[in-house]
């Protein structure tokens, strides 16, 4: 039987570089994230600070031309944390939906037989945490809570795994970056499903409307990245007042944004080629000044850049802008104005008992034993090889980083409770310190196996 490696040899290749890009991404980005959510604890029990931590969440945004303003939900202002909550996290969301566009393209989840043994892990990863916090919480208040420890984040379980540097074996990295990207598909659709509410038919149509022209514009191969984020930001909007939560805008958005480039990079490099002959021609002393260009160099110039803009896909060019946007500044403000817990009032108790213990259990036991017993349960019934050179120690120890849950857990905690009231917020403040506590558990044991049970010497790596 073949395998995919010999249908397509360029095949591992291109998976190991979009998760090692994907590892370097958003590994970099999760010490930022470490940093704002410390800081966030710190400043939110800090006597005197705390109270302007907690009030300047409660700012009104606005950008306003007469009486419109955009950044307004059912005729009233958005608050900073309602902004920073439904606007910024629906770019989060965005660049999401680019990647996973780019990873069924071109990606791990390009080829089903390599991407389904990750696809049952994360299914399994769902599924588990989901029913235990289900067992838990069943007839209390804060049953409707159940997918908070669904979510494995990203940016701090790919950090982890890059603080091990090369003893992680590639077909582990992969395996966890599929993994996290199927968990994140699987975040959206709960979100569309379960989160919406006092739906606005004709804002929906509207909306709609407009997402046809931006895919429209993509069968037309519309390339300029401002006719997308002009219309997809009216998108935004219209979901964002028609009872559907504006985060999956920006995912649908994302979907639409097209992957082919203009040009072939063989003719790329034909036109390149053409214009650089022209210089060529020139005296070399003279281009060793640095002086003002005359028309036909500028000329000559602007066909390289014209050429240049047109072999890159919008899909990729706006993820590769976004990335480092959405890691350093997006996601680390998202965790400072979330992940702020006021500790002095709340009894120790709280971790151990109620919401609290549901997620915890959720994260580190219910992530572990559906990522692990999935992932056993696929490869014994000849549904998909055990990742190369890997065991299931090291599997084990991936199921267990696995129960990360921080950004996602955070945002769908907030859906969950963030508009009850004051018992609302007391759940939401428990709810918090359950998926801080959970996530750094898993978090540390995750770390401490790997460690235990990675080869000591490094693994053999392709050639970038």
């Amino acid at each position: 039987m073949s395998s995919i490696h010999d249908e397509n040899p360029t095949f591992p290749t291109k998976v190991y570089y979009s998760a090692k890009r994907s590892l370097s991404r958003h590994a970099s980005g999760g010490n930022v994230l470490i940093g704002a959510t410390m800081l966030a604890l710190i400043v939110a029990n800090l006597p005197g600070i705390s109270d302007l931590y907690n009030d300047f969440w409660n700012q009104e945004v606005r950008l306003q031309v007469g009486s419109f303003n955009i950044f307004s939900h059912a005729g009233h202002p958005m608050s900073m944390l309602q902004f920073i909550n439904d606007a910024l996290m629906a770019i989060f969301f965005f660049t999401i939906g680019l990647e996973i566009k780019r990873e069924v393209l071109v990606g791990e989840l390009s080829s089903f037989k390599q991407a389904l043994l990750p696809i049952i892990a994360a299914i399994g990863g769902m599924i588990v945490p989901v029913g235990i916090y289900m067992l838990l919480s069943s007839g209390t208040d804060y049953a409707d809570g159940a997918a908070i420890p669904m979510a494995t984040d990203i940016a701090f379980s790919l950090g982890i795994l890059a603080m091990l540097g090369s003893r992680v074996p590639i077909s582990l990295k992969i395996f966890l970056t599929t993994l996290a990207v199927v968990d994140d598909i699987g975040g959206i659709i709960v979100i569309a499903s379960f989160y919406s509410s006092h739906i606005e038919i004709m804002y929906i149509l509207y909306a709609l409307a407009l997402l046809g022209v931006l895919l429209l514009g993509s069968i037309l191969r519309i390339q300029s990245k401002i006719f997308y984020l002009l219309i997809g930001t009216g998108v935004w909007y219209l979901f964002l007042n028609s009872g559907i939560h504006p985060t999956i805008a920006g995912v649908l958005i994302a979907f639409c944004i097209p992957a082919t480039p203009v040009f072939a990079p063989k003719k790329y490099v034909q036109m390149i080629r053409k214009s650089i002959s022209h210089f060529n021609a020139e005296d070399d002393e003279l281009l060793n000044r640095r002086s003002i260009l005359n028309k036909d160099q500028m000329n000559w110039l602007k066909e390289v850049e014209t050429a240049s803009d047109k072999v890159i896909s919008p899909l990729q060019d706006l993820e590769d802008s976004l990335h480092p946007i959405v890691n350093y500044l997006i996601i680390p403000i998202f965790a400072f104005a979330n992940a702020g817990i006021t500790l002095w009032h709340m009894q120790p108790s709280a971790i151990w008992s109620g919401i609290g213990l549901a997620i915890i259990c959720g994260l580190v036991l219910g992530k572990f034993l559906g990522i692990f017993l999935f992932t056993w349960g696929a490869v014994k019934l000849n549904l998909a090889p055990i990742p190369d050179h890997t065991n299931w120690k090291m599997i084990a120890s991936i199921a267990m980083l696995g129960g990360i849950g921080f950004t996602v857990s955070l945002f769908i905690a907030n859906l969950s409770f963030g508009g009850l009231g004051a018992h609302g917020l007391e759940l939401l403040n428990n709810a918090k310190l359950g998926i801080v506590v959970g996530s750094l558990l898993a978090g540390v044991l995750g770390f401490l196996l790997l460690h235990h049970f990675l080869p000591k010497t490094p693994c053999d790596e392709p050639e970038d």
